[in-house]
């Protein structure tokens, strides 16, 4: 199993586990991921969901084999899936990052309420360099947390960025010693169980309520040119380099 699930003193862990693949998520490691955040949400002893990886990474973001085999062509796939179960979320999310955090396993963190990252943490979104575009809203998100200029360093030249850096942008709350991380995030997640679970849902709400429908309809938006973009010559070629462990060349292009 590539997703463990677990539910322990009024937290629910959702843990990346597909170490021998650095975390790289699959179909049903999306379908796993969301069917775990539904049923911490019918839950009502659950008061936190705790989103982690393994020791010294966090997830290297999409497998492009299985990605390639079941393109994201319709928005009742099960990475869109998860991406709206987990945008619409009611309850506190916490995320524990150590190691690698690539695509969305970087733009998934833009979701989370609480983020703790490692000093060994690596983030980036790459998005640009595969000839494809962001997603998850992070077009949206990121340049509405960072400013024009500096997403545009991390979203279109897909500059990689360290735990201090999420921390600087405004994507983390602290960078922690990698053992720390996790006990850290779960001493974070546990503070909720002595907290009004109402008045912690309403005050979530109210937060995000300004940016909810912009979130969703980015994530449509997106999603659309994402899809038409995995079909496009400048993909094939980046994929195509990306598995004969090549630089892509996109000199021909315009």
């Amino acid at each position: 199993m590539s997703i463990k699930t677990a539910t322990f003193q009024g937290v629910t862990t959702l843990e990346i586990a597909r170490p021998d693949k650095k975390n790289a998520l699959t179909t049903a490691m999306y379908e796993s991921l969301c069917e775990g955040l539904l049923a911490a949400q019918a839950d009502p002893a659950v008061r936190a969901v705790l989103i982690t990886g393994q020791p010294g990474i966090f997830t290297s973001g999409n497998d492009l084999d299985d990605f390639l085999k079941r393109p994201v062509d319709t928005e009742s796939s099960p990475v869109f899936r998860f991406m709206r179960t987990l945008a619409g979320f009611d309850k506190p999310v916490v995320a524990a990052v150590t190691g690698a955090a690539i695509g969305i396993g970087t733009t998934l963190l833009l979701h989370c309420d609480l983020v703790y990252v490692s000093d060994e943490a690596r983030l980036a979104m790459p998005f640009v360099s595969l000839g494809l575009v962001p997603e998850f809203a992070s077009s949206l998100l990121v340049t509405r947390l960072m400013g024009h200029v500096r997403a545009t360093e991390k979203l279109m030249l897909g500059d990689p960025f360290t735990g201090s850096e999420a921390v600087e942008l405004g994507l983390a709350n602290a960078v922690l010693p990698a053992g720390e991380v996790l006990p850290h995030a779960r001493r974070m997640a546990e503070r909720f169980n002595a907290l009004p679970p109402g008045a912690v849902r309403d005050t979530k709400r109210l937060m995000r309520a300004a940016q909810a429908e912009p979130v969703q309809r980015t994530i449509s938006d997106e999603g659309a040119i994402f899809a038409a973009r995995l079909r496009s010559p400048e993909a094939q070629e980046a994929f195509q380099a990306f598995f004969q462990k090549r630089p892509p060349d996109f000199s021909n292009f315009n």
